[in-house]
Formats: structure tokens, sequence, C-alpha cells
């Protein structure tokens, strides 16, 4: 059963600001400049959810930087009293993602609408940072956590990965059910990650219709057995 105190999703507020999040979006701005067209890294619920529009969306890869489940949520995937995990961007390795191209005209009020929902709290580091991609290099926006954020976890044991899969659950859902639409995402375009198929097993072994969170579907638990190794032959393969 879900920890004593868990409440339903979406009452608890949203946590004071860590930093102000307006002078990380001016510095954005001035440094991406307006007079090109404006790329977006995404690497978690961007890429399934991006919210924005977009002309273009290639594969793409960065290097010196991983996709890791090791940050805090307590207001979107978990509550202050049961806290969630969502994806930050950590630096070492490498990671394949998305980027996404938003016309000039348009970039100003994207990167807006971002800063509402990735850093309404300023928990990431924004970064320009170079892209890899099929048609060429591109200098792409990317949310990155430093290991020095609060909301950064650290190591997690096994057992606490399979705990907060069980029960965190926040106003937007289940930290397992952003974790397995991330990697249904991923894997739709080709993209190997090794890290998140272990966690997603962990996840298997420990959930059970009990684990349920209020407004969910046992369905969704019961769907963690559906998860496929990629084919052998599959050679686009990322460092976490």
């Amino acid at each position: 059963m879900p920890p004593a105190g868990l409440g339903p999703p979406g009452l608890d507020p949203m946590p004071r600001p860590l930093r102000d999040p307006q002078p990380m979006l001016d510095r954005a701005i001035e440094e991406w400049g307006g007079h090109e067209d404006l790329w977006i890294f995404g690497y978690g619920s961007l890429i399934w959810r991006p919210e924005f529009d977009f002309s273009e969306r290639r594969p793409a890869h960065i290097h010196g930087w991983h996709r890791a489940l090791k940050m805090w949520s307590r207001v979107n995937r978990g509550t202050p009293q049961c806290p969630g995990l969502v994806f930050g961007l950590l630096s070492g390795g490498s990671c394949r993602g998305m980027v996404f191209r938003i016309p000039a005209a348009a970039g100003l009020e994207t990167l807006g609408r971002l800063w509402l929902r990735e850093m309404p709290t300023g928990v990431y580091d924004p970064r320009w940072l170079d892209c890899t991609t099929p048609h060429g290099r591109v200098r792409a926006l990317a949310f990155t956590l430093s290991r020095r954020s609060p909301n950064f976890t650290g190591v997690l044991t096994d057992a606490r990965y399979r705990e907060i899969f069980a029960h965190a659950c926040g106003r937007y859902g289940t930290s397992l059910e952003y974790a397995r639409q991330t990697l249904e995402e991923l894997q739709r375009h080709g993209i190997h990650d090794a890290a998140l198929m272990r966690l997603l097993r962990l996840a298997r072994e420990e959930l059970s219709e009990d684990a349920d969170c209020p407004g969910q579907g046992a369905g969704l638990y019961l769907n963690t057995q559906e998860i496929q190794e990629p084919s052998p032959t599959n050679n686009q393969q990322e460092n976490t």
C-alpha cells in the first residue's frame, strides 16, 4: 500500500523556486540571438509530449551528457510525502534523443512556454549543446541537471527504485508511467537505453494491483511485462 500521508495527486502546492528562473531565460534568449531558428534537445518527456509547434524533428546524439532517472519530482510525478522521479541530463557519457526546430519568429513564445513547463522552480541548468544529427550538427538548448542540485537523487538502490515505482504518483500520473512512456518513445525511434530498461524490469518485479495510483488503471502496471529487448542488430546505443 502507498505510504501514510500520500494524498490525491495535484493537491500539493508548487515548491518554492530554488532560484529565480527569469535571469536564466533572459540569458538563453540572449545566447540564442533570435535571428536564426531555435533548436531544442529533448531526452525525456519532451520527446513524447513537446507541447510546442515545430517545423522539423530529427534524431540527435550528444556527447558529454547522459539521460538519468535521478531527479526528484514532488508535484508532477510524486508528492512531498512520496517523491517521484523524472529525468535529468547529467554530465558524462552520451545521450540519444530528438532535436526540434522552431522557426525564429516563434522562438520567444516557445521559450516562454518551455520555461513555464520546465523551469518554474529553476531546478535545471539550461545549456546550449552541440548535437549530431543525420543532416549535420545543430546547437540546441537542453535542460541539464547539476549533481549539486537538491533535486538530484544521488545513487538510489534497486529497492528504492522499486518503492518509488510502486507508490509515487503526482498530478500528471505515476513515475512508472512517465518512465514507461519515455522508453516506448525511445524504442519507437530506434534508441536503446539499457539503464532505463533495467529499471523498468525492477518495477515489474515489485508492482501489484495494490500499488495503483488514484485515478490510474491497474493495466498500467501490468503492461510493464510487455517491455521488449531491442533487436541485437540495433546499433543505436546509449552510454549511461
